[in-house]
């Protein structure tokens, strides 16, 4: 499981680094009808090389941190974390 804090409303989708234990994501979509949270499976199917139907949110699917599950995936990819 990996712990996100999203961002709505950015410039562009990205994984902006690490804010305490969670993986900070910048999301372009905004949080308005599942709009964001569409966008981060999006993003997150991409970065582990999965398809999107195998993340699932645990946690807080209306909140800005998240609990995210991968299905498929045992380690997070090399090169993820961006400084």
């Amino acid at each position: 499981m990996i712990a996100v804090r999203v961002m709505p409303g950015a410039r562009k989708s990205e994984i902006a680094g690490l804010i305490g234990d969670r993986l900070r994501i910048r999301l372009q979509a905004p949080a308005v009808e599942g709009k964001a949270n569409a966008e981060l499976l999006r993003l997150l199917a991409v970065v582990f090389g999965v398809r999107r139907s195998a993340i699932t949110i645990v946690r807080g699917e209306h909140a800005r941190d998240k609990t995210i599950l991968v299905h498929g995936v045992s380690e997070v990819p090399l090169g993820i974390i961006v400084n």
